[in-house]
């Protein structure tokens, strides 16, 4: 294991999308070609101006960049230890982070000629953002969600489809994400020819993890020049929730390089580290192949899928993206987990002390800041992502915590 202090980034993936053993193309011989396709057009789009200027135009115009940097005095001064700054991805168009992937990708499926785009979606803030960008440049878009996401993120379903989006229920298996993707995986295969398929987090097949990290980069780019410009230094701890991974790599990515700044990503520890209980990969996971990548994966002895839960639907996958494997392994990145009961005391706890009602994926970044923030010295920065708003988990939280909804 290296130590933050002897870390360099070494150019990856490398040539075969891997992530030193992690990552990979393990795909059906049908859906090589159209990935390989999809890897050429990205890098070039990465070295054309005018794709870089067409890009940057909506992130500012369109999608709001760049966001905030806020420090949260109450929760600071509540919580007696380090400066607790949040960013603000929750202010975004659309409300998550996901709409600078989506957005990306959206404008890659223009340039390769595809008319159609789907998407998979765990609480639905990746598949509102797929949405609005199909209605924006006059796409079909059809997005895949497990029918039990359906129920818990009933909001974002109907927003999807006041964009004009087809929904599709998927009641396969555990009816959440991981079904979600396997749905998408099968559209995709069957209309390569006119459909691009938007991936929604720092997983599945090459060229997927760098090109999604890459559109989420700026995140942590955004937070470096503004964290230098308010306090004249970098932080000492930055805090992202991990489902797949994409807020969390899109923060962490800026300052792999920087031993001074510690990372930490925060898994679902749903009812706790038990099997079928949780969804906390680098907590009871193992190394395996699921849906296009190599990676950390909750698995029994014989390579079967476990199910997963988590009160938030975001987090409720069994695989981590290739990349927070390798961040794992090579010791950069710590990863721990909140509970269920810890995402919601964040959740509730946020709010009322900043008026800031966060996702439930966040929450469970807040709730280890909540933890740490006491421990650190005063004059310690922390960065929290606060990677989406809550208004999507108002029901559902209310009726967990027995708060009375209006009739």
């Amino acid at each position: 294991m290296s130590s933050a202090a002897e870390f360099a980034t070494p150019t990856l993936p490398d040539a075969g999308g891997h992530f030193g053993p992690y990552g990979g193309r393990y795909v059906p011989e049908t859906l090589m070609h159209p990935l390989m396709q999809l890897e050429s057009e990205y890098f070039r789009c990465q070295q054309d101006p005018a794709f870089q200027q067409e890009l940057d135009y909506y992130l500012r115009e369109f999608v709001g960049r760049p966001t905030r940097l806020y420090l949260a005095e109450r929760l600071t001064r509540e919580l007696g230890g380090a400066k607790i700054y949040l960013k603000r991805e929750d202010l975004l168009h659309t409300g998550a982070h996901k709409i600078n992937n989506a957005l990306g990708q959206a404008l890659i499926a223009k340039r390769m000629g595809k008319t159609r785009v789907i998407a998979e979606t765990g609480a639905g803030q990746h598949g509102v953002a797929t949405a609005t960008v199909a209605a924006m440049f006059g796409l079909d878009c059809v997005v895949y969600m497990g029918a039990v996401d359906c129920e818990r993120q009933a909001l974002n379903v109907y927003r999807m489809k006041m964009l004009g989006a087809e929904v599709v229920p998927v009641h396969a298996g555990q009816q959440t994400l991981k079904e979600a993707v396997n749905e998408a995986m099968r559209d995709w295969v069957t209309h390569i020819r006119s459909t691009h398929y938007i991936l929604g987090t720092a997983y599945g097949a090459h060229p997927y993890p760098v090109m999604v990290r890459n559109f989420h980069r700026i995140i942590g780019d955004e937070t470096r020049r503004q964290i230098l410009e308010m306090e004249e230094r970098l932080p000492d701890l930055l805090l992202a929730c991990v489902g797949g991974g994409s807020n969390a790599i899109g923060l962490f990515y800026a300052f792999l390089n920087d031993p001074s700044v510690k990372m930490c990503g925060v898994e679902a520890g749903g009812h706790g580290i038990r099997p079928e209980q949780h969804a906390a990969r680098f907590h009871g996971g193992s190394i395996g192949v699921l849906q296009g990548t190599r990676s950390y994966i909750l698995q029994d002895p014989h390579g079967q899928i476990q199910l997963t839960h988590s009160v938030s639907a975001g987090l409720d996958y069994a695989a981590v993206g290739p990349e927070h494997a390798w961040l794992h392994d090579q010791a950069r990145v710590e990863y721990t987990y909140a509970t269920d009961d810890e995402a919601l005391a964040a959740f509730t706890r946020l709010a009322r002390l900043e008026g800031i009602i966060p996702a439930l994926e966040s929450a469970h970044a807040v709730a280890e800041a909540i933890k740490r923030a006491p421990t650190l010295p005063k004059d310690s920065l922390v960065v929290v992502s606060l990677s989406g708003r809550g208004d999507k988990d108002v029901a559902q939280v209310a009726a967990k915590i027995g708060l009375q909804m209006p009739a």
